[in-house]
């Protein structure tokens, strides 16, 4: 198909919008070009339920261009899945989501007293279909697509958001801001981004005098119990650059300021990607902002969620996940009702991580008869027991002993 065609459909699309051309019409182009070649490789895959991924960056099929595709669209299996692989090396997927990266972290210490807790990321290589190990960034985000990650630099907090080319590896543009700025999040439409920003770095850890993490041993690293250095949040246009900051004021007891916050507590968008919100430690555990930073109540599908619960609204927003409800000897998550908070269904996996689609989620679960330390990554399917494979057991408490944390994205 050549570029002419690819035009008209696409002011085919517009026209149902607005009259007018949009300042992103390039963009809207290239997404019909992208749309139709998706299709067209679907129809002629042939359906597997399992398979290892296998990508390099080859040519466009249509129009003679050398614009490679990415490793994440390459294969398009349902279920991509390396039950042996833990960390995983290898391109992990479950319908149109994927593991985007993961991150270990450690703490490294800067005196006697005093550390920082570092993550060390791998993040997937567009070109190879394989998961990268970086030391650069403190903290990234992977947009929706997997082409581009947000990210910051090492020394937190910091003035610049990098925008990260998944297929090249460089930092493509760097937004500057004002305050320093120590998490970030794309919008669901990964049209926006919501940067956290904090007077001091919230990775900062201390020695402590006593057993902190209950294992039985003292001088662990800990966090300034009681202490938020949380200032506000940016809302930012990735296209442009361009955004608003607003700062939060938390309304606690006036002995503890900041006690209903944990050190580190990002902002993250609501569903619909309207609103952002803040976690809180305790009730109701969820704080809803306009763009604007004012106070609103949660959007009425979202009453009932909590900010640990990662997978959050199924894509339809008819469903929420749960927390664990789990035994002795099984594990299994809720899946409630967004409106009411009551339970409707009862599902395997001890933490719920992420929609594949209505009816399907990817969750870590535990290994029979072991602890919550040794857990894989499942796919899990509302209405049955059983449980896919999809990547091999994690093992230890932390970083150093096998223990590794999943971003996942839409492919």
């Amino acid at each position: 198909m050549n570029m002419d065609q690819l035009v008209r459909d696409a002011l085919h699309e517009q026209a149902a919008d607005t009259m007018t051309t949009p300042p992103d019409f390039a963009g809207r182009v290239l997404a019909v070009r992208r749309r139709r070649r998706t299709r067209t490789i679907a129809g002629a895959a042939v359906a597997t339920a399992v398979a290892v991924a296998v990508g390099v960056a080859v040519p466009m099929l249509d129009g003679g261009k050398d614009e490679p595709r990415l490793a994440s669209e390459i294969n398009r299996s349902d279920i991509i899945a390396h039950p042996d692989q833990s960390p995983p090396r290898d391109l992990i997927a479950a319908g149109n989501t994927a593991l985007a990266a993961y991150s270990t972290y450690s703490t490294v210490k800067e005196t006697e007293d005093r550390g920082v807790s570092r993550r060390t990321y791998y993040l997937l290589d567009q070109e190879t279909g394989k998961y990268v190990k970086t030391t650069k960034w403190s903290i990234l985000d992977v947009a929706p697509g997997m082409r581009t990650a947000a990210v910051l630099e090492k020394k937190l907090p910091t003035k610049r958001i990098g925008l990260l080319d998944l297929l090249t590896g460089e930092v493509v543009r760097w937004i500057p801001v004002d305050r320093g700025v120590a998490g970030v999040k794309f919008s669901p439409d990964g049209s926006k981004l919501v940067a956290t920003t904090y007077s001091k770095n919230p990775d900062l850890r201390f020695k402590a005098d006593y057993d902190s993490d209950g294992d039985g041993k003292k001088n662990d690293w800990t966090t300034q119990f009681g202490e938020s250095d949380r200032t506000g949040f940016y809302v930012i246009d990735v296209d442009s650059g361009k955004g608003s900051w607003s700062k939060v004021t938390v309304h606690d007891d006036e002995d503890m300021p900041g006690s209903s916050l944990n050190v580190r507590q990002d902002f993250d968008f609501s569903h619909d990607g309207k609103l952002v919100y803040s976690g809180l430690t305790s009730e109701p555990h969820m704080q809803y902002y306009d763009f604007e930073g004012k106070e609103v109540a949660a959007p009425a599908n979202e009453k009932y969620l909590h900010w640990s619960v990662d997978a959050g609204l199924s894509p339809d927003g008819k469903l929420a996940a749960g927390d664990f409800a789990g035994g002795a000897k099984t594990t299994a998550s809720e899946i409630n009702d967004p409106y009411t908070g009551k339970r409707l269904h009862k599902i395997p996996g001890q933490q719920l991580l992420a929609w594949v689609d209505n009816k399907r989620l990817i969750a870590f679960d535990i290994a029979p008869g072991t602890n919550e330390f040794h857990n894989r990554l499942v796919l899990v399917t509302i209405g049955s027991d059983k449980t896919v494979p999809l990547s091999g057991f994690r093992k230890g408490n932390d970083g150093a002993a096998g223990r590794w944390e999943p971003i996942f994205a839409e492919r």
